[in-house]
C-alpha cells in the first residue's frame, strides 16, 4: 500500500492557503507572533491600514513603471508617468480606512512623493547599468529542508557585463546605517540562492535602495555583501519560525513599536491564549 507523507508546502497550506514562506511572513511573526496568527493564519481583516505601507506601495509602482518602460525598450520615461503610476497605486486602498501619521495628511504624501519621484528621474538610478531582466520578478524554491518553497519577489533585477544585480527598494523615515543594512540583509541572502541559477557563474550582487521620506529626499545604494556562512544563519532562523508556526506558538509581543500601528489591536485584546 502506498503511503502518503505531507510535504510542508502541504502543510503551509492547511495552516495559511499558500505553499510557500515568504520572508515578509518570517519577518512579520518575529516582529510579534500574534499578529503573523491573525494575518497568516485566521486571515482577519485588517482595522486599517497605515499611510506608510501605502505610501511605500504607491512609490514602488512609480519606480516599477519607469523601469518596466525601460525593460520593454522605451526611452526614459517622463517624470509625469511615474507620478501617474504613483496616484493610480492609492486607489485601491480607496476603501479601506488609511490612518495617517502625525502631522501628515494625503496632500502632504503627494507633495512629498513628487520630490522623491523628481530626484530619482533625476539621479543615477534612472540609468539602469545593464539590461533590465526583471520587476516585482517572483522566484521560488526549496532552499530549507523541511521548510515549505521560498518565495522572494525581486523588484528590480539587472543584468551587466560582469554581474547579476538584485535591487531591492526601501522607504525610511530617514538614512540607514550599516546596522540597518545588516538586520535587512537576511531577505537578500535569501534571494541570492533563489536567483543564481539566472547568474551563468557569474557574481550576483545585492543592494538595498533606500528611499528617505525627508523634505530633501535622498536615495542612497546599499551594497549587501555575499557571506555564506550569513546566508546559512539566515536559513537556521527561517527553519527556527517555520517550526513554532507548526507547532502553534502564537502570543503577543506588545511594544510600542509593535503596537502603535497594527492592524489587530481589538482582535489582540480580546485574546487569551
Amino acid at each position: 500500500m502506498e503511503l502518503l507523507f505531507e510535504t510542508p508546502g502541504d502543510v503551509a497550506v492547511e495552516l495559511t492557503g499558500r505553499d510557500y514562506l515568504s520572508y515578509s511572513a518570517v519577518s512579520t511573526y518575529q516582529a510579534c507572533p500574534l499578529r503573523y496568527y491573525f494575518r497568516y493564519i485566521r486571515a482577519l481583516p485588517e482595522e486599517f491600514v497605515s499611510s506608510s505601507l501605502v505610501f511605500g506601495s504607491a512609490i514602488h509602482a512609480g519606480l516599477e513603471h519607469f523601469y518596466r518602460e525601460r525593460m520593454q525598450g522605451s526611452q526614459t520615461p517622463p517624470l509625469e508617468s511615474l507620478k501617474d503610476a504613483y496616484q493610480a497605486a492609492w486607489l485601491p486602498f480607496g476603501d479601506r480606512e488609511i490612518r495617517f501619521g502625525n502631522d501628515e495628511s494625503r496632500s502632504s504624501l503627494d507633495n512629498l512623493a513628487n520630490r522623491i519621484l523628481t530626484t530619482f528621474h533625476r539621479s543615477e538610478l534612472a540609468i539602469a547599468p545593464g539590461r533590465v531582466l526583471g520587476i516585482e520578478e517572483e522566484f521560488r524554491g526549496e532552499l530549507i529542508p523541511g521548510c515549505p518553497e521560498i518565495l522572494a519577489r525581486v523588484d528590480l533585477l539587472v543584468e551587466t557585463a560582469d554581474a547579476l544585480v538584485v535591487t531591492d527598494f526601501k522607504t525610511s523615515r530617514s538614512r540607514w546605517s550599516a546596522g540597518h543594512v545588516d538586520e535587512a540583509a537576511g531577505q537578500l541572502l535569501l534571494y541570492h540562492d533563489l536567483v543564481r541559477p539566472l547568474s551563468d557563474g557569474r557574481p550576483v550582487r545585492l543592494e538595498f535602495v533606500v528611499v528617505t521620506k525627508t523634505k530633501v529626499p535622498d536615495l542612497t545604494r546599499h551594497p549587501v555583501t555575499f557571506d555564506r556562512r550569513q546566508i546559512e544563519r539566515t536559513k537556521r532562523i527561517v527553519k527556527r519560525v517555520w517550526t513554532a508556526i507548526q507547532s502553534g506558538s502564537f502570543y503577543p509581543s506588545p511594544s510600542a513599536m509593535n503596537c502603535g500601528g497594527c492592524p489587530f489591536r481589538a482582535p489582540c485584546q480580546e485574546w487569551n491564549g
